[in-house]
């Protein structure tokens, strides 16, 4: 039987494999549905989570380093991860990143408005809309952040292949490749925990109250703290707004390379170790696609795209 962009759009959605093989496996199974489902699965093609779930934004983050004074953070988004991994947006999104670190931009319509480094007779604007019009797909440079340094050095960290980039920024006297060693591993905490804060010095009391009201709400509606006294219920509510900080705030979250130190801990110690006075004075960190809508991909149609092709 003809094998139509609908039925291979609908094996996709129940299997989440490519739309090839999903094409492939209706025509060796003469379109049974069950049958194609039962024909991926046994060739390792049908995965757990569907695509049809995954985010809008795909792309890279990148981040550049000058002099251990000077760091930028750009994300770059495409449509698909494919365009994500192609050697052509790759280098695309470095040359972003160059831009940032050379800017001084404080805005992105003034990014966009700059003569773009690679070939100053061009805008970033427009160099962005020839790699849309090259690559084929649409592209689109989501934001940036500069990090100066004035009393230290700054460091970077990328995971996960350009997924999340972190910026560290630290007040030292001494910057040597322990120190720079010890931030790097902090860096390396924010891309894994992802706290809101460096220290609880900068949460503010708005937020601290927004969290015991909702802290509040839960402890009412629990049926074990019927009939406790209202003294009782707010130092539960404290001690749990106190547990929640430490997650938040970078330095009083547990260290994941030596659960015996929190990060402040172990900056400290680093510190002392090499006779500096060193301290996090703030950090970046860029998470592709983070906060953006999941997208709505008309799937028909891109697999008549391609059976046309």
């Amino acid at each position: 039987m003809a094998i139509t962009a609908a039925m291979v759009k609908e094996l996709r959605e129940m299997t989440g494999a490519g739309m090839m093989d999903c094409k492939k496996a209706l025509n060796e199974t003469n379109g049974d549905m069950d049958a194609a489902v039962e024909y991926l699965r046994k060739n390792g093609q049908a995965k757990a989570e569907k695509k049809a779930g995954r985010i809008a934004a795909e792309g890279l983050c990148r981040v550049i380093v000058k002099d251990d004074k000077t760091a930028a953070v750009v994300e770059v988004n495409s449509e698909t991860d494919f365009v994500a991994k192609n050697e052509t947006f790759q280098k695309f999104v470095e040359e972003v990143a160059v831009q940032a670190v050379n800017s001084d931009a404080a805005d992105m319509d003034t990014f966009m408005a700059e003569a773009w480094n690679a070939d100053s007779s061009k805008t970033v604007k427009e160099a962005l809309v020839e790699k849309i019009a090259v690559i084929g797909e649409n592209l689109s440079i989501r934001r940036f952040e500069k990090v100066v340094s004035e009393n230290g050095c700054v460091v970077s960290y990328t995971h996960g292949g350009g997924r999340i980039g972190v910026i560290v920024e630290a007040d030292t006297d001494v910057v040597n490749d322990a120190i720079k060693e010890c931030l790097v591993n902090v860096a390396m905490q924010i891309a894994a925990l992802s706290p809101k804060y460096v220290s609880q010095d900068e949460v503010s009391e708005e937020y601290k109250n927004h969290e015991k009201e909702i802290l509040l709400e839960q402890a009412k509606n629990d049926p074990k703290n019927a009939g406790k006294p209202e003294g009782i219920i707010e130092k539960m509510i404290i001690g749990r707004l106190n547990k929640e900080l430490k997650e938040v705030c970078l330095l009083d979250q547990q260290y994941v390379k030596d659960g015996d130190f929190t990060v402040g801990k172990y900056v400290a110690q680093v510190a002392k170790d090499n006779g500096a006075n060193l301290s996090v004075k703030r950090f970046v960190r860029f998470e592709t696609g983070e906060g953006l809508e999941k997208k709505n991909e008309d799937f028909a149609a891109e697999v008549a795209a391609q059976m046309n092709a």
